[in-house]
């Protein structure tokens, strides 16, 4: 066997670990993982054959963006939809989702992890939950396109059983039945979860307002035999909570509750709408929340109470929700978006730019349950991301990592996932970035026009 090269990542400008541990002067990389953490005014220990010049860098874990729904890249800025709160914007673009092609979506899925890979992603996690009949294998397209990359996913199965028959929000054209959610998320689990070095699976209802209490369960009861995390969106606004008063006679996440929920496993997207007595109730479940700052605004959904639920113990991480409602997928972008808009509810010091850098990184590891991605120490995984500060939003800053947050770093010099390459000097290694954004913008002009506009 061949013998791996070890690579220096040498002398960085500044360096972010996520952790308190001291790697200025770098780290070590051997094949998938890292191998040492090399401190300030010191060489590494370890004997290494290959180096990459990082004096110009900030070097940082790959970001984890852990809520994104791909496929509403194709309906950014879409003109029925502007200036919408969630359920209006929601209905208006049912329909025109519901036209929606395997290629179309094969397209959106691929641009989307590009554009996050750029601005510094190496994990990403996607909530799929439209399946309008032509579109039956639509997270397989996904992972397709995942190992194309080589870039780390969690894929969730996501689903609407409750259609506008039945009082839910989504058309009829968009929801399934039960056995076909629940059969092909056993299809899933055992065909791509854990399956390489990359890929895994879990399952998401999409929403109180268009799943049933039935499909919540058995979604809880299937997750839990397969080992498996389960995902949904949850207080995001308070026509949400009305609905479930209306629907259930419970709040959100007393819903939760009563659906089997409430644990370690489950991860929400947005989290706003919670009470005093309800964000301790997460905390002691362990329950994730993902904090989706710009579509919260986009939306006028309100703001996630991300200090309390974190001094609660509830797991904390960001993402860039979906690009309808977003309009990006830049996750850079959207760590200056967090700090931002939790300066509106805390102090200056309470919630700082460090802050804001470890809900994308420490902070949305742990909300996937990924212990072994997210900061920078010996044995995780080699995700890497490194920025340099050479435009003029930068000039004249001070300190490199205030810089990166305040000053709107949006795209990484080079990326490396699981020990490999994928940008140098911003530029993506493995495809033709105009080639993609012809062929993507091409599938949205051609979305838009099946759905009559």
């Amino acid at each position: 066997m061949t013998k791996q090269s070890v690579l220096w990542i040498k002398s960085p400008l500044s360096t972010y670990t996520a952790n308190n541990d001291d790697a200025a002067n770098g780290i070590l990389i051997q094949g998938k993982t890292i191998l040492e953490l090399v401190p300030k005014g010191q060489s590494p220990k370890r004997q290494y054959d290959q180096t990459f010049d990082a004096s110009q860098h900030v070097l940082m874990p790959g970001m984890v963006n852990t809520h994104h729904h791909f496929y509403q890249t194709l309906t950014r800025a879409c003109p029925p939809a502007l200036n919408k709160k969630l359920f209006p914007w929601l209905q208006t673009l049912y329909p025109i989702w519901a036209q929606l092609t395997p290629e179309q979506h094969a397209l959106a899925t691929e641009l989307a992890m590009v554009e996050l890979l750029l601005s510094g992603c190496t994990t990403v996690s996607d909530h799929h939950y439209l399946f309008p009949e032509t579109l039956t294998h639509g997270i397989d397209q996904q992972v397709e396109v995942a190992q194309r990359l080589g870039m780390r996913a969690t894929f969730t199965r996501g689903s609407m059983s409750l259609g506008q028959e039945q009082g839910g929000l989504p058309p009829q054209s968009v929801v399934q039945s039960e056995d076909t959610i629940m059969d092909d998320s056993v299809r899933l689990i055992q065909q791509y979860h854990k399956k390489d070095d990359l890929i895994e699976i879990a399952l998401a209802p999409c929403s109180p307002f268009s799943v049933t209490q039935d499909l919540m369960k058995s979604t809880a009861a299937l997750a839990k035999e397969y080992d498996v995390n389960i995902h949904t969106h949850l207080a995001e606004t308070e026509d949400e909570n009305d609905f479930c008063l209306e629907m259930f006679g419970e709040r959100p996440l007393d819903y939760l509750e009563t659906v089997g929920w409430l644990h370690d496993k489950t991860w929400l997207a947005h989290g706003i709408h919670f009470n005093d007595e309800e964000v301790k109730r997460l905390g002691a479940a362990k329950v994730g929340i993902t904090h989706c700052p710009s579509s919260n605004m986009v939306l006028a959904s309100g703001i996630a109470r991300v200090n309390e639920l974190k001094a609660a113990g509830v797991r904390v991480g960001l993402g860039v929700d979906g690009s309808a409602s977003n309009d990006h997928s830049n996750l850079m972008q959207e760590v200056r978006q967090a700090l931002c808009i939790q300066r509106l509810r805390y102090e200056a010091d309470e919630f700082t730019h460090l802050d804001a850098l470890n809900l994308a990184t420490a902070g949305s590891a742990a909300v996937l349950n990924r212990p072994d991605i997210g900061q920078l120490a010996v044995g995780m995984k080699a995700d890497i991301a490194l920025y340099k500060l050479d435009e003029p939003r930068f000039s004249g800053s001070h300190d490199p990592l205030a810089a990166m947050v305040l000053c709107g770093a949006h795209k990484a010099d080079a990326v490396m996932v699981n020990g490999q390459w994928k940008v140098q000097s911003g530029i993506w290694l493995e495809g033709d970035i105009s080639e993609l954004m012809r062929k993507h913008s091409a599938a949205a002009k051609a979305l838009f026009q099946s759905a009559g506009y």
